[in-house]
Protein backbone atom coordinates (compact mmCIF):
# COMPACT_ATOMS: atom_id res chain seq x y z
CA UNK A 1 0.00 0.00 0.00
CA UNK A 2 1.46 3.30 -1.06
CA UNK A 3 2.33 5.50 2.06
CA UNK A 4 1.97 2.99 4.68
CA UNK A 5 2.69 5.24 7.58
CA UNK A 6 2.32 5.09 11.41
CA UNK A 7 -0.29 8.14 11.42
CA UNK A 8 -3.82 7.45 11.70
CA UNK A 9 -5.11 10.43 9.93
CA UNK A 10 -2.66 9.60 6.81
CA UNK A 11 -3.50 6.32 7.12
CA UNK A 12 -7.30 6.60 7.09
CA UNK A 13 -6.93 8.53 3.97
CA UNK A 14 -7.61 6.77 0.84
CA UNK A 15 -4.53 5.41 -1.53
CA UNK A 16 -5.18 7.01 -4.05
CA UNK A 17 -5.51 10.38 -2.32
CA UNK A 18 -2.30 9.58 -0.41
CA UNK A 19 -0.73 8.67 -4.11
CA UNK A 20 -2.09 11.46 -5.20
CA UNK A 21 -0.32 14.23 -2.56
CA UNK A 22 2.96 12.15 -2.54
CA UNK A 23 2.88 13.10 -6.56
CA UNK A 24 2.16 16.26 -5.92
CA UNK A 25 5.02 17.04 -3.48
CA UNK A 26 7.51 15.22 -5.78
CA UNK A 27 7.16 17.76 -9.26
CA UNK A 28 8.05 21.04 -7.52
CA UNK A 29 10.85 19.61 -4.93
CA UNK A 30 12.43 17.98 -8.69
CA UNK A 31 12.71 21.50 -9.84
CA UNK A 32 13.90 23.30 -6.73
CA UNK A 33 17.10 23.38 -4.64
CA UNK A 34 14.87 21.14 -2.40
CA UNK A 35 15.27 17.60 -2.97
CA UNK A 36 12.52 15.17 -3.99
CA UNK A 37 14.22 11.98 -2.47
CA UNK A 38 13.61 13.55 0.89
CA UNK A 39 10.19 14.83 0.84
CA UNK A 40 8.86 11.69 -0.51
CA UNK A 41 10.30 9.97 2.34
CA UNK A 42 9.01 11.84 4.66
CA UNK A 43 5.26 10.66 3.42
CA UNK A 44 6.23 7.59 1.08
CA UNK A 45 6.93 4.18 3.43
CA UNK A 46 6.06 1.81 1.66
CA UNK A 47 7.58 -1.53 2.85
CA UNK A 48 8.53 -3.17 0.01
CA UNK A 49 11.37 -1.53 -1.19
CA UNK A 50 11.20 -2.58 -4.36
CA UNK A 51 7.45 -1.20 -4.87
CA UNK A 52 9.10 1.79 -3.22
CA UNK A 53 11.48 2.23 -5.95
CA UNK A 54 9.06 1.53 -8.57
CA UNK A 55 6.39 4.23 -7.30
CA UNK A 56 9.41 6.94 -7.05
CA UNK A 57 10.26 5.57 -10.52
CA UNK A 58 7.27 6.70 -11.85
CA UNK A 59 6.57 9.94 -10.20
CA UNK A 60 10.19 11.11 -12.18
CA UNK A 61 8.81 9.55 -15.53
CA UNK A 62 5.44 12.17 -14.93
CA UNK A 63 8.29 15.01 -14.15
CA UNK A 64 10.40 14.02 -17.17
CA UNK A 65 7.22 14.09 -19.26
CA UNK A 66 5.64 17.29 -17.86
CA UNK A 67 9.24 19.37 -18.19
CA UNK A 68 9.46 18.13 -22.06
CA UNK A 69 6.14 20.00 -22.27
CA UNK A 70 6.78 22.93 -20.44
CA UNK A 71 10.52 23.63 -22.09
CA UNK A 72 9.60 22.02 -25.67
CA UNK A 73 10.84 25.31 -27.39
CA UNK A 74 13.67 25.61 -25.32
CA UNK A 75 14.18 21.91 -26.11
CA UNK A 76 14.06 22.69 -29.83
CA UNK A 77 16.31 25.09 -29.29
CA UNK A 78 18.85 23.55 -28.26
CA UNK A 79 18.76 20.75 -30.34
CA UNK A 80 18.80 22.77 -33.54
CA UNK A 81 21.77 25.47 -31.82
CA UNK A 82 23.64 21.95 -30.41
CA UNK A 83 27.81 22.65 -31.29
CA UNK A 84 30.63 21.30 -30.01
CA UNK A 85 30.97 23.25 -27.06
CA UNK A 86 27.29 22.33 -25.92
CA UNK A 87 27.92 18.34 -26.98
CA UNK A 88 30.82 18.64 -24.33
CA UNK A 89 28.44 20.14 -21.69
CA UNK A 90 25.92 17.63 -22.32
CA UNK A 91 28.70 14.60 -22.22
CA UNK A 92 30.58 15.41 -19.58
CA UNK A 93 27.40 16.15 -17.34
CA UNK A 94 26.00 13.08 -18.03
CA UNK A 95 28.83 10.50 -18.20
CA UNK A 96 29.54 10.50 -13.99
CA UNK A 97 26.28 9.96 -12.80
CA UNK A 98 25.47 7.79 -15.71
CA UNK A 99 28.61 5.70 -14.62
CA UNK A 100 28.04 6.06 -11.06
CA UNK A 101 24.38 5.20 -11.01
CA UNK A 102 25.12 2.19 -12.91
CA UNK A 103 27.57 0.86 -10.65
CA UNK A 104 26.63 2.02 -7.15
CA UNK A 105 22.36 2.34 -7.38
CA UNK A 106 22.03 -0.87 -5.39
CA UNK A 107 23.77 -0.62 -2.45
CA UNK A 108 23.32 3.71 -2.61
CA UNK A 109 19.30 2.36 -2.59
CA UNK A 110 19.70 -0.57 0.42
CA UNK A 111 22.12 1.67 2.77
CA UNK A 112 21.97 5.51 2.45
CA UNK A 113 17.62 5.36 2.78
CA UNK A 114 17.05 6.06 6.18
CA UNK A 115 16.00 9.12 7.64
CA UNK A 116 19.68 10.00 9.58
CA UNK A 117 21.55 9.75 6.10
CA UNK A 118 18.74 11.72 4.25
CA UNK A 119 18.67 14.48 6.73
CA UNK A 120 22.77 14.44 6.49
CA UNK A 121 22.34 15.04 2.46
CA UNK A 122 19.74 17.59 3.35
CA UNK A 123 22.30 19.57 5.96
CA UNK A 124 25.67 19.24 4.10
CA UNK A 125 24.07 20.09 0.73
CA UNK A 126 21.91 23.19 2.06
CA UNK A 127 25.17 24.67 4.22
CA UNK A 128 27.43 24.34 0.51
CA UNK A 129 24.66 26.02 -1.36
CA UNK A 130 24.11 29.01 0.86
CA UNK A 131 28.14 29.37 0.88
CA UNK A 132 28.53 29.22 -2.80
CA UNK A 133 25.41 31.49 -3.82
CA UNK A 134 27.40 34.11 -0.80
CA UNK A 135 30.27 33.62 -2.58
CA UNK A 136 29.36 34.22 -5.79
CA UNK A 137 27.18 37.13 -4.12
CA UNK A 138 30.63 39.02 -3.17
CA UNK A 139 32.11 38.14 -6.17
CA UNK A 140 29.10 39.72 -8.62
CA UNK A 141 28.05 42.63 -6.32
CA UNK A 142 27.46 42.18 -3.13
CA UNK A 143 30.85 43.65 -2.43
CA UNK A 144 32.54 47.15 -2.25
CA UNK A 145 34.31 47.57 -5.35
CA UNK A 146 37.82 47.00 -3.88
CA UNK A 147 36.79 43.50 -2.75
CA UNK A 148 35.40 42.62 -6.23
CA UNK A 149 38.49 44.06 -7.63
CA UNK A 150 40.76 41.43 -5.20
CA UNK A 151 38.16 38.42 -5.69
CA UNK A 152 38.56 38.56 -9.77
CA UNK A 153 35.67 38.35 -12.27
CA UNK A 154 32.26 39.48 -11.34
CA UNK A 155 29.95 36.41 -12.92
CA UNK A 156 30.26 34.44 -16.04
CA UNK A 157 27.70 33.20 -18.23
CA UNK A 158 26.48 29.88 -19.67
CA UNK A 159 28.17 30.44 -22.89
CA UNK A 160 31.48 30.50 -21.11
CA UNK A 161 30.83 26.67 -19.53
CA UNK A 162 33.12 24.36 -21.00
CA UNK A 163 34.94 21.16 -20.46
CA UNK A 164 35.95 21.43 -16.46
CA UNK A 165 32.32 22.81 -15.57
CA UNK A 166 30.92 19.91 -17.83
CA UNK A 167 33.08 17.48 -15.71
CA UNK A 168 32.40 19.29 -12.07
CA UNK A 169 28.31 19.29 -12.79
CA UNK A 170 28.36 15.69 -13.37
CA UNK A 171 29.94 14.55 -10.28
CA UNK A 172 27.77 16.96 -8.39
CA UNK A 173 24.83 15.13 -10.31
CA UNK A 174 26.47 12.12 -9.05
CA UNK A 175 26.34 12.86 -5.68
CA UNK A 176 22.59 13.44 -6.05
CA UNK A 177 22.30 10.25 -5.89
CA UNK A 178 22.87 10.20 -2.11
CA UNK A 179 19.19 10.69 -0.49
CA UNK A 180 18.92 14.41 0.42
CA UNK A 181 21.27 15.87 -1.52
CA UNK A 182 19.59 17.54 -4.47
CA UNK A 183 20.23 17.34 -8.10
CA UNK A 184 19.31 21.08 -8.67
CA UNK A 185 21.04 22.12 -5.59
CA UNK A 186 24.22 20.35 -6.00
CA UNK A 187 24.32 21.70 -10.06
CA UNK A 188 23.77 25.44 -8.69
CA UNK A 189 26.06 25.06 -6.18
CA UNK A 190 28.93 24.13 -8.32
CA UNK A 191 27.66 26.71 -10.64
CA UNK A 192 27.55 29.14 -8.35
CA UNK A 193 30.86 28.53 -7.12
CA UNK A 194 32.04 28.51 -10.53
CA UNK A 195 30.87 32.36 -10.56
CA UNK A 196 28.16 32.05 -12.75
CA UNK A 197 25.48 34.78 -12.86
CA UNK A 198 21.93 33.39 -11.14
CA UNK A 199 20.32 33.41 -14.47
CA UNK A 200 23.08 31.42 -15.80
CA UNK A 201 23.33 28.92 -13.18
CA UNK A 202 19.78 28.04 -13.38
CA UNK A 203 19.76 27.84 -17.02
CA UNK A 204 22.41 25.35 -17.26
CA UNK A 205 21.17 23.15 -14.16
CA UNK A 206 18.26 22.19 -15.62
CA UNK A 207 19.97 21.91 -18.84
CA UNK A 208 22.30 19.32 -18.09
CA UNK A 209 19.34 18.28 -15.15
CA UNK A 210 16.74 17.17 -18.45
CA UNK A 211 18.96 14.28 -20.26
CA UNK A 212 19.66 12.55 -16.28
CA UNK A 213 15.96 12.62 -15.33
CA UNK A 214 14.89 11.73 -18.90
CA UNK A 215 17.53 9.09 -18.90
CA UNK A 216 16.90 7.69 -15.60
CA UNK A 217 13.21 7.63 -16.42
CA UNK A 218 13.49 5.00 -19.49
CA UNK A 219 16.15 2.62 -18.00
CA UNK A 220 14.49 2.48 -14.87
CA UNK A 221 11.00 2.69 -16.87
CA UNK A 222 12.09 -0.75 -18.68
CA UNK A 223 13.30 -2.60 -15.25
CA UNK A 224 9.66 -1.97 -14.10
CA UNK A 225 7.52 -3.28 -17.01
CA UNK A 226 10.00 -6.50 -16.89
CA UNK A 227 9.15 -6.84 -13.35
CA UNK A 228 5.47 -5.58 -13.22
CA UNK A 229 3.50 -3.59 -10.79
CA UNK A 230 0.80 -5.71 -9.09
CA UNK A 231 -2.72 -4.59 -10.78
CA UNK A 232 -4.23 -3.47 -7.51
CA UNK A 233 -1.43 -0.78 -7.56
CA UNK A 234 -1.56 0.34 -10.59
CA UNK A 235 -4.51 2.91 -10.19
CA UNK A 236 -2.48 4.56 -7.23
CA UNK A 237 0.55 4.79 -9.54
CA UNK A 238 -1.29 6.91 -12.58
CA UNK A 239 -2.71 9.02 -9.48
CA UNK A 240 0.61 9.43 -8.30
CA UNK A 241 1.99 10.07 -11.80
CA UNK A 242 -0.39 12.73 -12.94
CA UNK A 243 0.06 14.56 -9.43
CA UNK A 244 3.39 14.98 -10.68
CA UNK A 245 3.16 16.05 -14.01
CA UNK A 246 0.40 18.44 -12.97
CA UNK A 247 2.44 20.23 -10.12
CA UNK A 248 6.21 19.91 -12.36
CA UNK A 249 4.23 22.36 -15.06
CA UNK A 250 2.87 24.19 -12.15
CA UNK A 251 6.04 24.76 -10.66
CA UNK A 252 8.05 26.18 -13.59
CA UNK A 253 7.33 29.33 -12.60
CA UNK A 254 9.16 29.09 -9.75
CA UNK A 255 11.90 27.57 -11.55
CA UNK A 256 12.31 31.18 -13.51
CA UNK A 257 12.31 33.18 -10.17
CA UNK A 258 15.12 31.26 -9.46
CA UNK A 259 16.87 32.56 -12.86
CA UNK A 260 16.17 36.19 -12.00
CA UNK A 261 18.13 36.24 -9.65
CA UNK A 262 16.39 35.46 -6.43
CA UNK A 263 18.64 34.40 -3.61
CA UNK A 264 19.54 30.65 -2.69
CA UNK A 265 19.77 31.01 1.05
CA UNK A 266 16.06 30.49 1.71
CA UNK A 267 16.37 27.39 0.26
CA UNK A 268 19.03 26.28 2.42
CA UNK A 269 17.33 27.15 5.56
CA UNK A 270 14.24 25.15 4.45
CA UNK A 271 16.63 22.00 3.90
CA UNK A 272 18.11 22.33 7.34
CA UNK A 273 14.61 22.66 9.10
CA UNK A 274 13.81 19.35 6.72
CA UNK A 275 16.98 17.75 8.01
CA UNK A 276 15.69 18.24 11.60
CA UNK A 277 11.98 16.75 11.04
CA UNK A 278 13.75 13.72 9.67
CA UNK A 279 16.15 13.57 12.31
CA UNK A 280 13.61 13.59 14.69
CA UNK A 281 11.27 11.26 12.67
CA UNK A 282 14.65 8.68 12.80
CA UNK A 283 14.56 9.18 16.76
CA UNK A 284 10.96 8.12 17.08
CA UNK A 285 11.32 5.33 15.24
CA UNK A 286 14.75 3.83 16.82
CA UNK A 287 13.30 4.60 19.96
CA UNK A 288 9.76 2.35 18.79
CA UNK A 289 12.11 -0.52 17.90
Amino acid sequence: MIGDHRNGAWLRMPALVRAALVGALHGPTELLPVSSSAHVALLHDEPDPELRKAFEVALHAGTAAALLLALRGEVAQAATGLDARRLVLLAGSFAPPAVVGLALERPIERRLGTPGTTAAGLAAGALALWWADARAERRGGGAPSATRERLGPAERRRDDAGLTDALLLGAAQATALWPGISRNGATLTVLRARGYARRDAGVLSRHVALPIIAGASVLKGVRLARRGVPRSELPAFAAGVGASFATTLAAVPLVHRTERGAPLWPYAVYRLGLAAVLLRRGMREDHGR
